[in-house]
């Protein structure tokens, strides 16, 4: 029976870095984001659920820290002794320094089992400030920011509507790295016009970079979004599993070794979900992904050149 990891799991790292199972807790904080409050724009990136997918988020409404303690009062706070507080949805660092500490901070005292710090947040709403807040945490816990990449490729950038460049993307790893504090980038596969070459270029993009983390997934169609019009209006196809999965498969392979994978799919919510169908079975994913890398013997890194 073969136990050996073929990639860098997110669990494992966790385990080994704090000692023990350690769980994320999704907070909802109340942010908005500049490509929906105008700044930018107003209807954000096109795929982009009226949540900014924080549907999966049970006590959303609620303080930030019954958000906190709801959850570890709950079955699935019992499954763990460590927990990282995890501003998932929106922009979680788009609001005045005052405020990001208070909503932060709520978070981490709401008890004393939160050993990290993790927020999701756009490139262009990162500046030294808020490094600088964010790094002001290193000495009790462990702080990393999810930044949303999706592609190198900046005319897709300019399709999906995600009003930053590649370049933005650069400059805010910089600021973070700058300050110790982990980078994790967002890589979407499936995208209007994309092609195997952009998926390349993008990993080469991401190898490039002094990150620690990625999250991969690939495009799913949520009800309400310009992605789901532009899908009715046949203007858009999603990918298949198969396909999903070779490009997962060459990911992974063509990666640096040391990154860890935070996750390889994303989690559409059953009501909202408009297509692909495959996308409600994570099993399918991440079952048929395991049996690829064992067939043809692929692991994180096999291709990867420096």
């Amino acid at each position: 029976m073969e136990t050996r990891e073929r990639y860098n799991h997110l669990n494992t790292y966790y385990k080994n870095k704090f000692g023990e199972r350690t769980l994320k807790i999704c907070i909802d904080a109340g942010f908005s984001c500049p490509n929906r409050d105008g700044t930018l724009s107003n209807s954000g990136c096109i795929f982009c659920s009226e949540k900014g997918s924080g549907e999966l988020i049970k006590y959303s409404s609620q303080h930030i820290e019954n958000q906190v303690t709801n959850f570890l009062n709950s079955y699935r706070g019992k499954r763990a002794n460590k927990f990282i507080a995890y501003f998932q949805n929106f922009t979680n660092t788009y609001d005045t320094l005052e405020n990001l500490k208070e909503k932060y901070d709520s978070a981490l005292n709401a008890s004393d089992k939160i050993v990290g710090l993790s927020i999701a947040t756009r490139p262009d709403c990162i500046t030294e400030e808020i490094a600088k807040l964010l790094a002001s945490y290193l000495d009790k816990y462990n702080v990393s920011v999810e930044l949303g990449l999706q592609t190198s490729n900046n005319n897709i950038g300019k399709i999906i509507n995600r009003c930053y460049s590649s370049s933005q993307f650069t400059e805010a790893v910089k600021i973070l790295r700058k300050y110790n504090i982990e980078v994790i980038a967002h890589m979407m596969i499936g995208l209007p016009t994309e092609t195997f070459d952009d998926i390349k270029n993008t990993v080469d993009f991401i190898n490039k970079h002094d990150i620690q983390g990625l999250k991969i997934h690939s495009t799913y169609i949520v009800k309400n979004t310009i992605l789901a019009d532009m899908y009715f209006n046949k203007k858009y196809e999603p990918i298949t599993l198969e396909y999903y999965l070779d490009s997962l498969a060459y990911v992974i392979t063509h990666i640096r070794k040391d990154l860890i994978i935070h996750r390889i799919s994303g989690d559409a919510p059953k009501d909202l979900l408009v297509a692909p169908e495959w996308n409600l079975h994570k099993k399918w994913i991440l079952n048929g992904f395991e049996k690829l890398l064992k067939e043809k013997d692929l692991w994180q890194g096999k291709f990867y050149e420096a």
